[in-house]
């Protein structure tokens, strides 16, 4: 593909080491929209295996620029955002993984969604086509990087992508690997751009860029969420938060809900779909809690902490919730805890008190299940498993974009699909209305 002399000169500016303004990256990525939109399935599938060449060969320039951003952020983020940043060589292999896996997958841009023919002649047809520009706002997870870049570039959107100051090192080089896999090909790498300028100003900038971001996606946490949501004057999607509830219910398998929860709260604790409370039937209260304390804190190198209801108190002890104890999204090796009478107040309490992300319910009661099914109202509603499924790569999307908690256009986890839209077309031969 021939590059415009615009396009090479943004190339040749950042090659040399200078940074971009967030005004320069913008504009070339409006200028980049047609390039993307005239590659085939089978090129786009030859770029995404060469980027994922280049993040693999690129892994011990990657992981020098996260031990630099992992040292520099020792003294100012906890020990689970600080896992939440580090990078090792088997991460990069499933970052490229994740890549071959989104290449996999067939094509979104041009599906046919819909077609209709009228008794006048018309054809009409429903027809899936790219956002255009897609920026992404997201804190220090470096692995959102390649994520959020191959979805974008397979379904023929343009990403520019504003990371943490935390990870700007780690990403930046990450961002590099994937330029230089385009322009092997002769693909204009600024299709796939990232924000140099980590201040707040980059991301004001980015919400009020009508006419050149045509859909922005927050990721991170309720903070920047709120920002962008409360902010943006371009259209967004709202991710991530993630106060995700499991409910033990009384007929539940006492060492099947111990892993769940187990899992759920320990395998990761600073993601999104990690349990951060527990509701508890009291019928099973007296047995599963003080089960579930020895679970979680003997033996352990991080033993968790509980934040607990009167009821939980009597029986594990605990700090007390307090006002927001069930309100907060902990991102560590802490959890709320709750005793409910029955499935009724456990799905009242978890909507007054979920961000809708994902619930769960342990139970060998069918009724149960299908009520709390039924009556929560979130992404995602687990029956007898872990939360921590809610994931691009767990739902066979290859990766995601972020787990959209709303109900408009995207909900759950966002793949390919999530970042299209839709035209139609119409086929005539002469007709007049």
């Amino acid at each position: 593909m021939i590059q415009s002399k615009e396009s090479r000169s943004a190339l040749n500016f950042t090659e040399k080491g200078n940074k971009m303004t967030t005004s320069q990256i913008l504009s070339n990525a409006v200028s980049a929209k047609p390039s993307i939109r005239s590659l085939s399935a089978e090129q786009k599938n030859r770029a995404i295996e060469e980027m994922a060449l280049k993040l693999e060969n690129s892994a011990d320039e990657i992981l020098r620029e996260n031990t630099a951003d992992i040292d520099a952020s020792k003294d100012k983020i906890s020990p689970v955002m600080i896992d939440r940043l580090t990078l090792t060589k088997d991460r990069i292999a499933g970052m490229a993984q994740g890549m071959r896996e989104v290449a996999a997958l067939p094509d979104p841009n041009g599906r046919i969604i819909r077609e209709i023919g009228r008794p006048n002649g018309l054809n009409i047809q429903k027809v899936a086509v790219p956002m255009g520009v897609i920026g992404i706002i997201y804190e220090s997870r470096p692995n959102v990087t390649s994520d959020a870049a191959v979805l974008c570039f397979k379904s023929s959107n343009v990403c520019v992508l504003r990371g943490g100051k935390e990870a700007y090192r780690t990403s930046k080089a990450i961002i590099g690997a994937l330029r230089r896999g385009l322009k092997k090909l002769g693909i204009n790498p600024d299709v796939i751009q990232l924000i140099d300028d980590t201040t707040r100003e980059s991301a004001n900038e980015m919400m009020r860029a009508r006419g050149q971001i045509d859909l922005l996606i927050p990721r991170g946490g309720k903070g920047l969420i709120r920002a962008i949501t409360e902010n943006a004057t371009v259209p967004c999607i709202e991710t991530g938060t993630g106060i995700c509830h499991i409910y033990v219910e009384k007929t539940a398998d006492i060492e099947k809900a111990l892993n769940i929860v187990d899992n759920a709260k320990t395998s990761r604790p600073s993601v999104c779909n990690a349990c951060e409370v527990c509701l508890v039937d009291k019928a099973i209260a007296d047995k599963f809690l003080p089960a579930l304390k020895e679970r979680l804190t003997e033996g352990r190198e991080n033993p968790v902490k509980f934040v607990v209801d009167d009821k939980a108190e009597k029986i594990i002890g605990g700090t007390p919730a307090g006002e927001d104890g069930f309100d907060t999204e902990f991102l560590d090796y802490i959890l709320a805890v709750k005793v409910v009478d029955g499935v009724e107040e456990a799905v009242d309490h978890i909507l007054a008190h979920s961000t809708k992300h994902s619930e769960a319910i342990v139970t060998a009661d069918s009724a149960a299940a299908e009520y709390f099914v039924n009556n929560t109202d979130s992404a995602a509603v687990y029956v007898n498993a872990s939360t921590r499924f809610t994931d691009g790569g767990e739902f066979g999307l290859g990766c995601e974009m972020g787990i959209s908690t709303q109900k408009m256009h995207a909900r759950g986890p966002m793949g390919l699909e999530e970042l299209m839209t839709y035209h139609y077309v119409i086929k005539g031969n002469g007709q007049v209305r």
